[in-house]
């Protein structure tokens, strides 16, 4: 498996580090370096990024407004030397937020992370998932070995700073992949987003108070701005009325 990544940092030195940490993992395969995101966007929209290595503190745009003008955003490691961004960028579901200066033991594990998010892709492609139910299980990688997770037993998904919580009916299982990975794999037809940290299955609902759903003695929180869209995939068409 290759992974092709660009790196957009306006500091020389920062993109000088990091081409020779690419250089030295044979999984990684360096397409680009930019100093500022204007300058990738022309690769970004023309060629297979699979792996974006974005500095955060840059003129003109930072790092996080630009990834979110981003129409397909592939899979982002934020670098920055100002840790305090890190909670915004993993709100971005990034897959990882690497502090400077990048010890190559701090970046190899990074990039483990996106080769591990590829290789269940992969498997979950392999198995014949689509997004849209046409297998009805997938794969995560949890407790060091690969775990089938069937839909039916998925009671909800749950972000968790830079891992993620699938709560099943019987086992809660903890595993390092983005929420926004997750979120697009499971189908649109079963599960819904009620919160920015919050994915639930539909069938699963026990009854709904205000902004909170229950399942089980779990609460679910509700999101003002999504209220409007649970409520109608939830109850839609399925409420009894005198």
């Amino acid at each position: 498996m290759t992974i092709n990544c660009i790196i957009i940092d306006d500091e020389p030195l920062a993109r000088k580090g990091l081409m020779e940490y690419i250089a030295d993992v044979e999984f990684l395969q360096l397409a680009g370096e930019f100093d500022n995101p204007v300058k990738a966007m022309d690769l970004l929209t023309k060629e297979e990024v699979q792996l974006l290595f974005l500095d955060i503190q840059m003129p003109k745009i930072s790092g996080l407004d630009f990834f979110k003008t981003l129409k397909y955003a592939p899979p982002v490691i934020f670098t920055t030397a100002f840790p305090q961004h890190a909670l915004e960028g993993f709100e971005l579901n990034a897959l990882d937020y690497l502090v400077k200066p990048v010890s190559f033991e701090r970046f190899l594990k990074a990039a483990i992370r996106a080769k591990e998010y590829y290789e269940v892709r992969q498997k979950n492609s392999t198995e014949g998932g689509t997004g849209v139910a046409t297998a009805d299980y997938f794969f995560i990688k949890a407790d060091g070995k690969l775990v089938k997770i069937n839909y039916d037993d998925i009671l909800f998904v749950e972000a968790l700073q830079n891992y993620v919580v699938i709560q099943t009916s019987e086992k809660k299982y903890i595993t390092y992949l983005t929420f926004k990975a997750v979120g697009d794999y499971l189908p649109s037809n079963r599960f819904i987003k009620t919160h920015k940290s919050y994915i639930i299955s539909a069938s699963k609902v026990d009854s709904i108070e205000a902004n909170d759903i229950r399942i089980g003695q779990h609460h679910i929180p509700i999101s003002r701005n999504l209220k409007d869209e649970v409520m109608e995939k939830l109850v839609n068409g399925k409420f009894l009325r005198r």
